[in-house]
Parts: structure tokens; C-alpha cells; sequence
């Protein structure tokens, strides 16, 4: 998370939304703080299984809101893609025609914050981060694709990867339409452990690396 590299490592522990169908105990138990997020290669934070606090003030905690009505920009999108709601957790994005392998299927856009920005917004509940290198990083609360709503998966069928400073989920196989997408979020072994849902044979139990 920290060094920029072709294959995107590592989604940052706290997205995004980003994961399995964790609920809210699961991730207050985590405890995860922003200088625990040591994360390298490429990441995201993601919190969007805790919703945002009542009285929550915008313009003291930018990145602590929860995308109430998320949507594929189709600009950044190279296929059709719909949003729905997912088995793996809260809602998900789907192919709506087949996709083949080893294409880009949609960029991972957002505002870019520094890295002292981005600590003070990985503070919040809710966070939709993706670490770009060793100073910037993408907000997907503001100015997203909709890539922030991809789902963790131990078995995923897209793979993350930062080219020229572009976050870009390219497929690694064939995606049939009607599939969700999903992408491994590859949280770090030294943070606490989150536990996943995905669902897939491979699963090995926690969103973590293990090894």
C-alpha cells in the first residue's frame, strides 16, 4: 500500500464497504486504527460495514459517509455493469454481458487526498480509501465509479492493478453476465483480523493474508 506496484497488493484493513458480509460488532471488535493500516503495494480502506453516525458533521469527517445510492459511472467502465444487492455483502457489482479475461473492466476512481488526509479520514466509520503510492490517495466517497462497491473475495475474478498512477480492475478470467464481481482486498497479516464471508472454496477464512 505504501509503495506503488503493477498488481495492486493490498486493500487497506479498516473498503471500503469494500468486503464480505461483516457486521458491525464484527468490525468494532477489529478495533483498526489508521496507524495500524501498514499496508503494502496497492490499497483500499474500507468500512462500509459500519453506517455513518447521526450528527455526523460532512465538513469535519469528508470521508466518514456511507454511498447511500451508489452508481457505475460509465465513463470509467468498460463493460456493462449493474449494482445490486450481493450474497457476499450489502451490494455488489454484476457484469451485465460476458466479460473475457485479461481485460479492463473498470477503473477505481476518487478524490485524491494526501497521506495526512487520508489519516484523518480513515478516523471515520465509513471509508472507501485506495492507496495510489506513497503520498496520494483515492477517496471513492467523492467522485467514485462505482469500483468502490466491489466485494472482497478469497477466489476473486478481477485483480487490481496501478498503471501510470490509474487504479485498474482488469478480469483474470472469463466473467459470465449475471456474475458478481469481486476483487482480494489482501489486508494485511499485522492488523486485526477480519473475518470473510465469501463463500468461495478457496476461502481461507479472514480477509488477511495469512501468510
Amino acid at each position: 500500500m505504501l509503495a506503488s506496484r503493477q498488481e495492486a497488493g493490498h486493500i487497506l484493513g479498516a473498503h471500503s464497504c469494500v468486503l464480505s458480509r461483516h457486521s458491525c460488532r464484527d468490525l468494532c471488535n477489529q478495533q483498526l486504527t489508521a496507524s495500524k493500516r501498514k499496508l503494502s503495494g496497492i490499497g483500499q480502506e474500507c468500512l462500509r460495514h459500519k453506517p455513518a453516525r447521526l450528527g455526523y458533521n460532512l465538513k469535519d469527517h469528508m470521508g466518514s459517509v456511507l454511498i447511500k445510492t451508489p452508481a457505475i459511472d460509465p465513463r470509467y467502465a468498460q463493460f456493462r455493469l449493474s449494482i445490486r444487492e450481493s450474497r457476499i455483502h450489502r451490494r455488489g457489482v454484476y457484469a451485465e454481458e460476458p466479460i473475457p479475461a485479461r481485460r479492463k473492466v473498470i477503473e477505481y476512481t476518487g478524490e485524491r487526498i494526501s497521506r495526512r488526509e487520508t489519516k484523518r479520514r480513515g478516523a471515520g466509520p465509513v471509508t472507501y480509501l485506495f492507496t495510489l503510492d506513497d503520498y496520494w490517495t483515492l477517496d471513492g466517497a467523492f467522485g467514485g465509479s462505482g469500483a468502490e462497491i466491489i466485494n472482497h473475495s478469497c477466489d476473486p475474478n478481477l485483480r487490481s492493478m496501478n498503471f501510470k498512477g490509474h487504479i485498474l480492475y482488469m478480469s483474470k478470467r472469463a466473467i459470465r453476465r449475471g456474475e458478481e464481481l469481486t476483487v482480494d482486498y489482501r489486508f494485511d497479516k499485522d492488523i486485526g483480523r477480519v473475518r470473510c464471508r465469501c463463500g468461495a472454496k478457496t476461502c481461507r477464512g479472514v480477509i488477511n493474508l495469512v501468510k
